[in-house]
């Protein structure tokens, strides 16, 4: 086999990044407007629950994104990739379908965990198949593609599809979540090929001895816990930060300027920024940018650049506390968005440095702890202090200081780590 067919990718990695792009569109699209959906008045065609009880929604059902990938990646391994990825679709789908058309708390919360439960178990069967499909010679160029049609789904969905159903009614978007998704569940059938399986797979016990082994190394769990303040601030962009844009900035001056570019090519445009459009506005900056960002950051050494990283996302949320400005809100999310371009592909490297050498994917593998607590936490506490300082006490900018003094925390504290735990040849 001559190196470039060996660089060529199988049809079965092109049917998993096109299953990537539709189930990450249908989840980011639905994620970039739900706590907004849920608040809002029935009047409104929204839910009308309290932002405190969204903010437990949001704190139990992101951790269990994190947390399932690591029974289903071992539960794959043993009834097969294909059969997963069948029960995945169909749980996903059904879902967001029940959503669609739920109202009462307990059911929306219930089907909302039957959508994570499906996702839960998707999420490691895709990267699991990109490494059994791809080789050295073209690992590095497949995951990147994977990466891309995940932010790809996450800009495109929102931006396009979820204002034209949101304007038709709030449950369409939800539909198409189940359509977008449950249409992957026919390609799984007819398309997708069983990958061929390692020599070498866990079980659930070896997953659970996994975890205890690794929670005992302090260093790496400090490391987490660390790391996991600046995630508390970015799960923000899927909750307070959109309250506070549908409730207190207007965005009419960049409606106006969008929508004066768009009538060089449509008659009377009626675009208008929502709060979708945060997600779009993150997502997009990592399209555009991350392979510049990547290039300047590659020879910088791990932990200064997560420094440097944590302190854009700072900036970008504090930002949000010096005006209403729809300018600076936009500037705001710009920013913040390079400071996670920033820091969390050095985290990952950091990760790798600082495992011992015959436990690295295992210590990778478990890295994602990191969301699991900053999810946990960033949505009650989010919450929380949205009801206390911004509806009580008609403080926003308060509510973005505090952020912004959590993102400081995390700085001090990883100047601390590197100065005092880190391994000196890091």
């Amino acid at each position: 086999m001559t190196d470039k067919q060996n660089t060529k990718f199988s049809k079965n990695f092109w049917t998993v990044i096109v299953m990537e792009f539709f189930e990450r569109g249908s989840y980011y699209g639905v994620m970039s407007v739900l706590s907004v959906y849920l608040v809002l008045n029935v009047s409104e065609g929204g839910l009308g629950f309290s932002k405190e009880s969204v903010g437990v929604i949001k704190s139990v059902i992101t951790p269990m994104l994190y947390l399932l990938p690591i029974l289903s990646g071992a539960i794959a391994d043993k009834f097969g990739y294909r059969k997963t990825l069948i029960f995945a679709f169909i749980v996903m789908s059904s879902g967001y379908f029940l959503t669609s058309f739920a109202s009462a708390y307990g059911f929306v919360f219930a089907t909302l965990l039957l959508m994570v439960l499906g996702a839960g178990f998707f999420k490691p069967i895709i990267s699991g198949t990109i490494a059994r499909e791809t080789n050295e010679s073209n690992s590095t160029k497949g995951f990147g593609i994977f990466y891309w049609s995940i932010n790809l789904g996450a800009f495109i969905f929102p931006l396009i599809i979820v204002p034209y159903l949101k304007a038709i009614s709030w449950s369409y978007i939800f539909i198409m979540a189940a359509i977008g998704t449950g249409s992957m569940l026919l390609v799984t059938l007819f398309v997708y090929k069983e990958p061929k399986k390692p020599e070498t797979t866990k079980s659930i016990v070896e997953v659970f001895k996994n975890i205890a082994l690794v929670l005992k190394d302090f260093r790496f769990i400090i490391m987490i816990v660390i790391y996991s303040m600046f995630w508390i601030l970015y799960f923000q962009m899927f909750d307070t930060v959109l309250w506070y844009l549908t409730e207190y900035v207007d965005m009419t001056p960049v409606d106006t300027m969008v929508n004066g570019f768009l009538s060089i090519f449509v008659n009377n445009p009626g675009w208008k920024f929502d709060a979708e459009h945060v997600t779009v506005i993150n997502a997009g900056v990592i399209i555009l940018l991350q392979l510049f960002v990547s290039k300047i950051t590659s020879k910088t050494k791990a932990l200064p650049t997560m420094v440097v990283g944590t302190l854009l996302g700072t900036i970008g949320m504090g930002i949000l506390a010096i005006s209403m400005s729809p300018w600076v809100f936009i500037i705001g999310i710009i920013i913040f968005t390079l400071g996670e371009m920033t820091a969390h592909p050095k985290f990952i490297s950091y990760v790798g440095l600082i495992a011992p050498p015959d436990k690295k994917a295992l210590y990778l593998g478990y890295s994602f702890l990191y969301g699991v607590i900053g999810s946990g936490i960033g949505g009650i506490l989010g919450a929380s202090l949205y009801v206390h300082f911004v509806d009580n006490l008609k403080q926003p900018g308060t509510l973005w200081f505090i952020f912004s003094m959590i993102g400081v925390v995390a700085m001090i504290s990883l100047i601390a780590y590197n100065k005092f735990l880190a391994p000196k040849k890091v």
